[in-house]
């Protein structure tokens, strides 16, 4: 008999982000989270990237809707995309479906979504196929995270979200423990667990030890302060808030949306003003006040604030630059593959004479379980199948190696990638790989969503490392000949006005290689604009060790406009 469940990741499995999972129960789907990626150093231009919704296309009619963990943007960030073309509805506590809505308010094409639904941890929805969906709450960065949990006949399907323990979480970011090992008492089917910290050993520090951290650092210094923090940390906003208040200091929001995140989060009390009259409202009113009394707090283009403090740094930013003295504390832990990035951030606040802490390099602070903390997950829930999810392969790998160690076995645990089908056979009650299905990334530069692909990628990268050669060559096709000596434009690649003879051998060479196709009897212009194409990537290379894109314009003479402007009569005005 053919399963009856399915675990399909379709996104936030061997990359960090666009979380996106689909679980199929008798042929109804369940969305779990809807995420975004923010694009590697190589994916020049483009903006964001986010899940490929295309196997859900031909099962509109099945999707039962989209349930939230937090309110990241790895979580909701790719909602705007999905809702252009799926009307279903959407669950989350009131935070993250306030958080959604202004994703979703950003895009015109969505901005009529009204089919929100809030939950909370009592929340329980059941279902027409016997499936009933509830939720327990989790510690994270950002409060009313939650993680969900599918009710089957087979048994209970665990989603964790983003979590981490911690036992001395504020109100608003406890993990309900009892619920925890009620849903393991009541059997797991299959969990699908956070692991985007499963190579760190260490435990991490509390969030209390962090807010002292903070608040000594703003304490013990006497000049300007710029944090750097995700714009979505609601934790750590509070804990800034909190800081600047005790050294009597006030604090300007200098991110891209962060006055919005800030305003619904306070609005909702999850974010808490010890003082009224804390947020500088401009620039000129910070101004007005003297160093030891400003905070600035940078969060960037959609929420990611290393790029922002290089531009600072550099003096590019249009209204706020890092000044002498001034002390940049970098609050956010940035990924591995971020730590170049950040090293390079670090240089330049110290080139513009300012200083530099960052929470990482003197805690062991994250926003997500270690590697005990994971163990403890996985003790509580004690699922019969294990699919480790939300982080590179190698984290994946950790977490499937934790999961060995508490009794798991191996063959009971899948480390997915994009579009595998994990499926549960009911009669034989065993879990195994069925037929991929496609899945991969979507890109997003501008307004253009999945319109730019490998080829173009590749392209920029060409042009980013190499430059371009361009040469312009005007011909007279009746005649067969090239009426005009050939124009070439190099931008990115070599200067001009000191390799005159590369330029003038290049120009002999695009004159020869077009007045040879010419005097061919089948002329062709593809096959022109490819032989010039050719000649001087060979040559160029051989000259330069470089490969630059190599662009061919060939313009044809119009004779009988020629003859026309003969004609005509100009008069010069004096």
């Amino acid at each position: 008999m053919k399963s009856n469940i399915k675990i399909i990741p379709l996104g936030g499995v061997r990359e960090n982000g666009e979380n996106m999972y689909a679980v199929e129960v008798s042929g109804y789907i369940y969305i779990l989270d809807c995420g975004l990626r923010y694009p590697d150093n190589e994916m020049l231009g483009i903006d964001l990237v986010i899940p490929d919704f295309t196997y859900l296309e031909s099962k509109k009619d099945k999707i039962v809707g989209v349930f939230l963990s937090h309110g990241h943007s790895e979580a909701i960030g790719a909602l705007p995309y999905f809702l252009r073309d799926f009307d279903v509805p959407v669950f989350g506590s009131k935070l993250t479906i306030e958080l959604a809505k202004m994703e979703i308010n950003q895009h015109k094409e969505t901005k009529s979504f009204d089919k929100f639904n809030v939950i909370n941890e009592n929340s329980e929805i059941i279902f027409n196929n016997d499936v009933t969906v509830s939720f327990f709450k989790t510690t994270h960065s950002i409060p009313e995270s939650m993680g969900i949990v599918l009710s089957t006949k087979e048994g209970q399907i665990v989603y964790t979200g983003d979590f981490k323990f911690d036992q001395t979480a504020q109100k608003g970011y406890r993990t309900d423990f009892s619920s925890l090992s009620d849903i393991g008492r009541k059997g797991v089917l299959a969990l699908l667990s956070d692991s985007s910290n499963a190579e760190n050993p260490y435990e991490s520090v509390s969030e209390n030890k962090i807010s002292s951290y903070i608040t000594d650092t703003f304490q013990y210094t006497d000049d300007r302060i710029i944090v750097a923090s995700v714009a979505y940390n609601i934790l750590r906003i509070q804990q800034i808030f909190n800081a600047a208040y005790q050294s009597h200091r006030k604090v300007y929001l200098a991110g891209h949306d962060l006055n919005k995140i800030v305003k619904i989060a306070t609005d909702l009390h999850q974010l808490h003003l010890p003082d009224e009259n804390i947020i500088l409202h401009s620039i000129r009113s910070m101004n007005k006040l003297k160093p030891s009394q400003i905070v600035i707090l940078q969060t960037g283009k959609m929420g990611e604030p290393i790029n922002a403090i290089q531009r600072m740094a550099n003096q590019q930013n249009r209204h706020i630059n890092i000044r002498e003295n001034d002390l940049v504390l970098i609050a956010t832990t940035p990924s591995h593959a971020m730590e170049t990035n950040v090293a390079k951030t670090k240089d330049m606040i110290y080139r513009a004479n300012a200083h530099v802490k960052m929470i990482s390099d003197d805690l062991n602070s994250s926003e997500n379980a270690s590697q005990n903390d994971l163990q403890l997950m996985l003790n509580l829930m004690k699922p019969k199948f294990f699919i480790p999810v939300q982080g590179e392969y190698r984290m994946l790998n950790a977490h499937a190696k934790l999961a060995e160690s508490v009794g798991i076995p191996k063959n009971h645990i899948f480390i997915p990638n994009k579009g595998d089908v994990i499926e549960y056979n009911s009669e034989n009650h065993k879990m195994y790989r069925g037929t991929a299905v496609k899945a991969g990334s979507v890109m997003i530069d501008g307004i253009g969503v999945g319109d730019i692909g490998n080829i173009v990628l590749r392209d920029r990268k060409v042009l980013s490392e190499d430059g371009i050669f361009i040469a312009v060559i005007t011909i007279d096709r009746k005649k067969r000949q090239v009426v005009a000596k050939p124009k070439l434009t190099s931008r990115g690649y070599i200067y001009v006005k000191t390799h005159k003879n590369l330029m003038n051998e290049c120009s002999k060479l695009v004159y020869n290689t077009v007045q040879k196709n010419l005097d061919n009897e089948e002329f062709d212009w593809g096959h022109l604009k490819q032989s010039v194409r050719e000649k001087l990537n060979s040559y160029l290379f051989k000259k330069t060790q470089s490969h630059p894109v190599i662009l061919p314009v060939i313009m044809e003479i119009n004779q009988h406009h020629r003859k026309n402007m003969k004609k005509k009569k100009f008069i010069h005005n004096k």
